[in-house]
């Protein structure tokens, strides 16, 4: 009975503390590092209603807060602020994710790491083994193939395979597809497509060689659509598109081309997969294309409109000036590609130089800010000299160069006059850091120069692109603080971030880019109260650790997500 009293009294007194308290909660910390130059570091946070009410030393947060109550739940952990990945597809990524996989190097996957293939004869074998496991008729999809690292494959090699199954290979970019006769015909594509679309490849001799790429793409995804956007495969692919999320402490994405898969149908499925209780939060910047296609010459000011009601949808819109890195189908100045698949060209366009100035301005003059896909070295001539003729704009409206796969210190000067920013595919120099040189040559010293980027006064931050990267900001910042290639090679070391820097990249400067700077990116009085949980403070640890930092859990809107032990 005494025992019993004893935790009534308890019980008692910890009701009257909570009367008393103002909902304040007050998190001692082993570390805080704020991405805030005013106040790098703390060690205690003040959290109330979602938000930061104060950041400091505990003993003066007691005494700011005398009736806050104490969660030591991180009293052992490094608190930073919540990382964002500000470049993501996640009805692209759930299609991905739900698929078996053949990439050419090791690549974290919702089932656990999936291991390289690096020569044609290994990716073959391994499409053999893949058509041999099923037990129907239906189309053979596989993703991740990449012709510098596993060779060049054709229809001829697929068909070898198998003539009556249909075999697609989607390569790495997601900008490609490899098929064989069977899937060819199953699609209903034929040579004469080829004066309608430069992307249905063929042969010396007339014959499709079976790749089909970038603009007939299009025509092909309505075909694609019952294999790759049925709901069973995308719940599955969600799912682990969320795994992922989570292991890379991520508590702010942007899905960053809204409605190219059908504005209707990617809205289905966020609602039946995203909640307001998922541990991250879900943003939407439309596509171009697809809005202008749904809405005509009022697509601009249906996105005004439409991120005006819903908080969801950013006043952002998403260009493209050229095609794909990993494609090799970006648009280079002279003298072009000098191998690869296409080797003897010089990438494609997008959108036409002379249309690029108009189609900013449709949006621009509206208020919208512009994240323009633009990799090549001539496509950052191409976008530098469309936004230069670009009126004035508000205060706050930006335009960012969405990955940046080369650019050369002229365009980053020229960049930093006109204040744009750079959001840098996070995995270009790791992936393809070797690989690219014979095709690109000393170009490949331009393979997303970010040391560079911060000199010239740049805003700069890091995406993945996922599903083509894992959405895992630690990982992307390390791998730019050392600039190493998957073979241990390392690509212009001058290029190497700081720890400081590699931070800002996923988490203010990443907020920027989104316009959300004043909302999350730093731990700061009066933000939302989003944290990133880690077993140890990344500015005591070199680079090439950065990815093996343990993620403890998030903090969401003031609301713990996961365990910090």
């Amino acid at each position: 009975m005494k025992h019993l009293a004893l935790l009534t009294a308890s019980f008692i007194l910890a009701a009257c503390g909570a009367a008393e308290t103002d909902g304040t909660v007050i998190y001692p910390t082993q570390s805080i590092v704020t991405a805030n130059p005013a106040q790098p570091v703390a060690s205690a946070v003040a959290v109330r209603d979602g938000k930061i009410v104060g950041v400091g030393q505990l003993e003066a947060l007691q005494s700011e807060f005398s009736t806050a109550l104490l969660d030591n739940r991180y009293a052992k952990s490094t608190l930073i602020p919540g990382l964002i990945d500000p470049h993501v597809h996640m009805t692209l990524g759930a299609m991905m994710y739900g698929l078996d996989w053949v990439p050419p190097w090791d690549m974290p996957h919702p089932s656990g790491i999936i291991e390289g293939i690096s020569s044609k004869t290994e990716l073959l074998q391994r499409i053999r083994e893949h058509n041999l496991l099923k037990t129907d008729d239906s189309p053979l999809i596989l993703y991740g193939y990449h012709n510098l690292v596993q060779g060049d494959i054709d229809r001829r090699n697929l068909d070898e395979i198998s003539d009556t199954r249909p075999i697609i290979i989607w390569h790495y970019s997601g900008h490609d597809f490899y098929m064989n006769s069977a899937a060819l015909e199953l699609f209903e594509i034929t040579p004469n497509l080829h004066e309608t679309y430069e992307g249905v490849a063929l042969d010396a001799s007339g014959k499709l060689t079976g790749r089909i790429y970038e603009d007939a793409v299009a025509p092909l995804l309505p075909k694609l659509g019952p294999y790759l956007l049925n709901p069973e495969h995308i719940s599955e692919g969600f799912n682990g598109f969320e795994k992922l999320l989570a292991q890379g402490g991520v508590t702010t994405v942007a899905e960053m081309g809204y409605g190219i898969f059908g504005r209707s149908l990617e809205d289905k499925y966020l609602d039946a997969h995203y909640t307001k209780d998922d541990p991250y939060r879900l943003y939407l910047v439309p596509e171009h294309r697809a809005f202008s296609h749904e809405f005509g010459e009022t697509s601009a000011s249906t996105i005004v409109e439409m991120a005006t009601n819903n908080p969801r949808i950013l006043p952002q819109v998403k260009l493209f000036t050229d095609a794909a890195f990993y494609s090799q189908t970006m648009k280079l100045a002279a003298p072009g590609y000098l191998s690869g698949q296409s080797a003897g060209t010089d990438g494609l366009w997008v959108t036409e130089p002379q249309e690029l100035s108009a189609l900013m301005a449709q949006y621009w003059d509206v208020g919208l800010d512009i994240h323009i896909h633009s990799n090549g070295d001539a496509a950052q001539d191409s976008t530098l000299a469309a936004f230069a003729q670009q009126s004035d704009g508000s205060a706050d409206q930006r335009l960012i160069i969405e990955h940046a796969g080369l650019i050369t210190p002229v365009q980053m000067e020229k960049a930093a006059e006109l204040e744009i920013g750079i959001s840098a595919a996070s995995h270009y120099v790791n992936f393809m850091g070797t690989d690219y040189r014979p095709v690109i040559a000393e170009k490949a010293d331009y393979i997303t120069p970010l040391a560079s980027a911060f000199a010239a006064g740049l805003r700069v931050t890091l995406h993945s692109d996922a599903p083509l990267a894992p959405p895992m900001p630690l990982v992307a910042a390390g791998r730019h603080m050392t600039r190493i290639t998957r073979e241990g090679s390392v690509s212009t070391p001058s290029e190497r971030l700081t720890a400081e820097q590699a931070l800002r990249a996923v988490t203010i400067d990443a907020a920027w880019s989104l316009g959300l700077e004043d909302e999350i990116g730093s731990i700061e009085v009066g933000k939302r109260a989003d944290f990133t949980v880690l077993a140890l403070n990344p500015m005591g640890v070199p680079g090439e650790s950065w990815a093996a930092i343990p993620v403890l859990g998030v903090m969401l809107d003031g609301v713990p997500r996961g365990t910090a032990e």
